[in-house]
């Protein structure tokens, strides 16, 4: 059983309204990420010799 939905995020277009500011909200947290792991150099580098630690 699912739960019904309220009638005004039932239609397609509000629920891809949704799933589109979820997504811009994701990219926006992963490139947010990125930028604060080049701020500090310490993790970049940490995290280059355990990848490299690999091989």
């Amino acid at each position: 059983m699912s739960a019904a939905l309220p009638k005004h995020l039932s239609s397609p277009k509000a629920t891809s309204r949704w799933r589109i500011a979820l997504v811009w909200g994701v990219v926006v947290l992963a490139l947010l990420a990125v930028a604060q792991a080049y701020l500090s150099p310490h993790l970049v580098v940490d995290l280059a010799n355990r990848v490299w630690s690999c091989f």
